[in-house]
């Protein structure tokens, strides 16, 4: 009996490595397939605040061309410019997440 519980502890411990590797995915959309790196966590994000580079890039897959101004304001990208027709667009993205919010033409 004393060796079922040892082995069953053994086993838990072995699965419990395990379990934060398995948190990748896979997302397929508009601007074509992604990987989720899986930093979402059952308290919020445990991840710091994107970059400017990233933010264009969310933005450009929102429709963004042509980049006039990109400004982060607190939790969010304000990211200006024109779309492929010139038309104006601003696309709002999310600091932490890099998940486009707005976008307005």
């Amino acid at each position: 009996m004393n060796n079922l519980r040892i082995l069953t502890l053994a086993a838990s411990l072995c699965c419990a490595g395990v379990a934060p590797a398995a948190a990748q995915g896979v997302e397929f959309g508009p601007g074509g397939v992604r990987i989720d790196p899986g930093f979402r966590t059952e308290r919020g994000y445990d991840r710091e605040m994107i970059g400017r580079g990233e933010a264009i890039r969310a933005a450009r897959r929102a429709g963004l061309i042509d980049v006039e101004v990109a400004i982060q304001r607190g939790r969010t990208w304000q990211i200006e410019g024109s779309d492929r027709r010139g038309n104006e667009i601003s696309v709002t993205v999310h600091a932490r997440t890099g998940e486009v919010i707005n976008v307005e033409r």
